[in-house]
């Protein structure tokens, strides 16, 4: 069984604990690139309209200036995700001209690294360390793997039923003595090391980026990454899910040998304090400046904690100036964040209520599961086995590793649904409803029929002859049609006004208030 190694505490959660999955708190982070009618990336800056991304909360930017950040708050009901980030969308394509959003998460028509502006948060100390930090990542890794859109998904319990989790857990299991907060970040980071052992399914159901266009490889050989033609300008792999996932997307090997160690909030902290404070040859050769200019933010293996990229994170909300490992090492872990999905381009908002839902009943699952530390030989089964869905997830012959048995993909997969269905069945009687069944249920239909998964979807369009850019610019096109039409959300337009003059004004005082030269503040920033 792809799970036997588990116990559960499934057992635990009776009618007083199921309802509290009533009060999930919920969050989406969605990117996208601001593109030219003709697919190319927009050289615009961002639009004032759309306010500071500095300090706007809702609207900034995340690697490039043309690259797109939306956030929403945290809420309690899906559809209200959903709608805010369809505002979003829709105030946002309103204020953009004849730009419209890339609908995918591999870019655009790319002219080299030069053609991907960084993203400017103007001149005080905090917005300079902003735009440092990515000149870093480009002169690290260069600027087209920053070019690359995901969805990150954000997930938090409430207090009530952390409460009522430790006190049945306390009273059937050994009593661990950790105060309520200690509880918590101990059974997050049992969540995050399911979820790594298990996410490999989440390639498969939702990875929608099989291939990609020939510019993003820049000159790199396409076949040393095992890549096919599939089009004039169209190259992938024939069974993949998510080539942004892949070695193609954000991987580097100065990160290749780090070992960060999810089996405890103090380990966790503790490995990735050093790799944070641990010099690399390489960029100590490229040195911190270069004449007058700022070239990374220091000479060590990650510049802050969000270089190292993680499949899933645990995050605690910081306070002004606070670096996040400490906020979590002072604080412990308060939501977690799944960083591994594609931007969906066969749905408006990039990600649906249904979505959602599955991946509400398939964290819980995670928290539940309770499965053991991992150990070296674990990881590596983890990793061989998203490398082998992220590669060939569709391929019918596949089939995964576990405790040294190759278990067939279907079998797996079906396996481990079976299993989040009890989770969704509990939500469902929680909300009074069959959403949560039905999502599981969608699932198990992709694993039955391939073709209905986003990544099957994309390449049946391949395989009638459309390339990849005339396929994200068919979606582009549609979803700025759909934005255009949908009720105006007159309230909601009004908000984003007053905070757009509102974020800018707070960025014109930020950078008036500054009273310490860049250099200094960098260092003791380094040095906190």
């Amino acid at each position: 069984m792809i799970h036997s190694e588990c116990t559960s505490t499934l057992d635990l959660v009776d009618d007083e604990l199921g309802q509290l999955f009533t009060n999930i708190g919920r969050g989406v982070e969605k990117e996208g690139l601001r593109v030219t009618p003709t697919a190319q990336i927009a050289q615009s800056h961002h639009p004032e309209a759309l306010g500071s991304t500095l300090t706007h909360h809702s609207i900034t930017t995340d690697y490039s200036e043309a690259l797109l950040e939306f956030i929403t708050p945290v809420h309690k009901e899906i559809d209200d995700t959903i709608r805010y980030l369809s505002n979003l969308h829709a105030f946002t394509l309103e204020n953009i001209g004849d730009e419209a959003i890339w609908p995918g998460s591999m870019p655009c028509v790319l002219a080299g690294d030069e053609s991907i502006p960084i993203a400017d948060y103007g001149s005080s100390n905090i917005g300079m360390l902003k735009h440092v930090y990515r000149q870093g990542l480009a002169v690290r890794y260069g600027r087209i793997m920053q070019s690359i859109a995901g969805i990150h998904y954000n997930f938090s319990l409430c207090d009530a039923f952390w409460e009522t989790y430790q006190r049945k857990f306390d009273a059937a299991k050994t009593p661990s003595g950790q105060n309520l907060q200690d509880f918590k970040s101990a059974h997050y980071f049992s969540l995050i090391r399911n979820f790594r052992r298990y996410s490999w399914i989440l390639h498969y159901l939702f990875g929608a980026s099989p291939v990609l266009d020939e510019t993003f490889l820049d000159g790199r050989e396409p076949e040393e990454h095992g890549l096919q033609k599939m089009g004039e300008q169209t190259w992938g792999l024939p069974y993949a899910t998510s080539l942004r996932m892949s070695d193609l997307g954000y991987q580097n090997s100065a990160q290749q040998d780090l070992h960060i160690s999810y089996d405890s909030l103090e380990d966790y902290v503790a490995t990735l304090s050093t790799a944070i404070h641990q010099p690399y040859r390489e960029y100590q050769d490229i040195g911190v400046k270069r004449g007058d200019l700022f070239q990374q933010l220091n000479t060590n293996i990650l510049q802050i904690e969000n270089e190292y990229y993680s499949d899933i994170r645990p995050k605690r909300v910081t306070r002004s100036g606070e670096k996040p490992v400490a906020a979590l090492r002072d604080r412990g872990v308060e939501y977690i964040e799944v960083r591994i999905l594609d931007i969906n381009p066969f749905i408006n908002e990039g990600i649906s209520s249904q979505q959602i839902r599955f991946m509400d009943a398939f964290l819980l699952y995670c928290l539940f599961a309770q499965c053991p530390l991992q150990s070296d030989t674990r990881c590596m089964e983890t990793r061989d086995n998203q490398t082998k869905v992220i590669q060939r997830g569709r391929d019918p012959e596949l089939t995964l590793e576990s405790q040294g048995r190759q278990v067939p993909l279907k079998d797996a997969a079906t396996e481990l649904l079976d299993a989040i269905m009890q989770i969704a069945n509990i939500l469902d009687k929680a909300h009074d409803t069959f959403d949560y069944s039905s999502a599981v249920f969608a699932q198990q239909a992709k694993v039955d029929d391939v073709s209905l998964t986003p990544s099957g979807q994309t390449m049946q369009m391949i395989e009638q002859g459309k390339e990849f850019i005339e396929i994200m610019r068919e979606q582009a096109n549609q979803q700025k049609t759909h934005f255009s039409s949908i009720d105006t959300d007159e309230a909601f337009i009004a908000e984003m006004q007053k905070e757009a003059t509102e974020s800018l004004a707070k960025q014109a005082q930020m950078e008036a208030s500054d009273t310490q030269d860049f250099e200094s503040f960098l260092q003791d920033y380094n040095n906190s």
